[in-house]
């Protein structure tokens, strides 16, 4: 694969690399291998959203397909109306990238996912064999309807939580001019919790500050909001609200990790026993938590698509990732931000104490976070490194390269469009992870200079 064709979606800078003829032919592509009688289509709040998502639409009808616009829509609200309909899905967002960037997320009936390894590729080379063969635009043959579906969305969402578990605490929600300022307020409304909105309109410019809230410099302003509303949470939302970063009450970050535990007891209470997922850079404090909950542990790959499709191999009730998305079983296996959101807020209202203390129970190692390293062979950086730690630790190779030394562990793992190799390492300290990480860096900059 390669251009705007990735491991997960389509993306590309627009026009220079996505445009209007690229979006008719996946929607010709995707309508043919999808096989289905009519396709969801949404829309993020972009400024060219609108263009690609008629021509994706368009290139649906021309393959005799008809189309159900449910118009403006976070991600998770397209994957619920696949799940709901149970349609194959198309949502137009380019997520959490700059605002000359656009994309396409697709799905199949039910929500299940579409990438490299379950469809793209044939996608992908459909959709070159029009383009190649100077194809044009034809008369469409298939009907289209418009439907919203915020409103079973909202119900959806709440369905979740128990609503009378909710104290009436005090919210503030970045939405960074994403579709979050679509969905969290119709969500929360009348729920009887105190929620504050920072950029709530929706503006695919980011005149404030990018949708990206991995990013720390783009928490500033939740962070500054939350000190001094002294709130109990923080919610930050990327553009496409299928991920939240959540914030605690004395503005410090929660790493993915550090939810994914504490989403996972929660529904571990309610579903007792139950299988739960967790990608392989996720804190080993993950697994130790499901456990001594009486759950099954189950360790996967990062990405989507992996996950959704263990989700449904082994019935797992949730899966959550390092990287800010969490899946549940009951939202057709799909990840969302504000289910999350909603599941986090129970808990704090349940457990009648601070975040910042709540916390603290689910984080007893210290993480590097994702450290990215530009590197010549990906395949012989990862080699070397592999030798020269040779009988030293349990190694592994589910997604790069994983080696666990008992009291620290890290994982090298290539990134799916750059010559990149990501690093996330922990220990039991902070000093024994800056260590650790200068160590490993250190081999792999050896193993890089000496790859020709």
């Amino acid at each position: 694969m390669g251009g705007i064709f990735k491991a997960y979606d389509i993306r590309g800078v627009v026009p220079d690399e996505l445009d209007a003829s690229w979006a008719h032919a996946v929607g010709v592509a995707f309508a043919e291998f999808a096989g289905a009688e009519e396709i969801v289509v949404a829309r993020d709040m972009r400024l060219t959203s609108p263009e690609i998502a008629g021509a994706v639409a368009d290139g649906i009808r021309q393959a005799g397909v008809g189309v159900i616009d449910i118009g403006l829509a976070s991600t998770d609200l397209l994957y619920f109306a696949s799940g709901k309909l149970d349609r194959p899905g198309a949502m137009i967002t380019a997520s959490h990238n700059p605002g000359n960037y656009n994309g396409i997320k697709l799905c199949r009936e039910g929500a299940a996912p579409i990438g490299a390894e379950s469809g793209l590729v044939e996608i992908e080379a459909r959709a070159r064999e029009l383009k190649e063969r100077g194809f044009s635009p034809a008369a469409a043959k298939g009907g289209i309807r418009s439907l919203s579906m915020l409103e079973p969305y909202v119900e959806h969402v709440r369905s979740f939580i128990d609503l009378s578990d909710l104290a009436p605490l005090r919210v503030i929600a970045d939405t960074a001019n994403g579709m979050g300022g679509l969905v969290v307020p119709a969500v929360f409304d009348g729920l009887g919790v105190h929620l504050e909105i920072l950029y709530p309109e929706l503006d695919g410019s980011f005149p404030n500050h990018p949708a990206d809230p991995i990013q720390p410099e783009n928490l500033i302003d939740l962070k500054a909001r939350v000190l001094a509303e002294k709130a109990d949470i923080g919610l930050a939302f990327d553009g496409d609200a299928d991920r939240v970063f959540v914030v605690d009450d004395k503005a410090a970050p929660l790493f993915g990790s550090t939810t994914t535990a504490l989403i996972a007891r929660r529904m571990l209470e309610r579903n007792p026993g139950s299988i739960v997922l967790y990608n392989l850079i996720c804190s080993k404090a993950v697994p130790e938590l499901i456990e001594a909950q009486g759950g099954v542990a189950i360790r996967t790959r990062v990405g989507h698509s992996f996950i959704k499709g263990e989700m449904a191999r082994t019935g797992a009730i949730f899966g959550g990732e390092h990287s800010g998305h969490y899946y549940f079983r009951d939202n057709y296996r799909a990840d969302s931000g504000m289910i999350a959101a909603l599941t986090i807020l129970a808990e704090i209202s349940r457990q009648r104490i601070e975040l910042s203390k709540l916390r603290s129970e689910l984080e007893p190692y210290a993480a590097s976070g994702e450290v990215n390293t530009r590197v010549r062979d990906v395949a012989s950086v990862l080699a070397f490194v592999e030798r020269a730690y040779e009988g030293r630790a349990v190694e592994d190779h589910l997604d790069g390269l994983t080696l666990d030394f008992g009291d620290w562990w890290f994982n090298l793992r290539p990134s799916n469009t750059e010559p990149l190799l990501r690093m996330n390492l922990e220990a039991r300290t902070a000093s024994e992870v800056s260590k650790r990480s200068q160590e490993v860096l250190a081999v792999v900059a050896k193993a890089d200079s000496e790859t020709l």
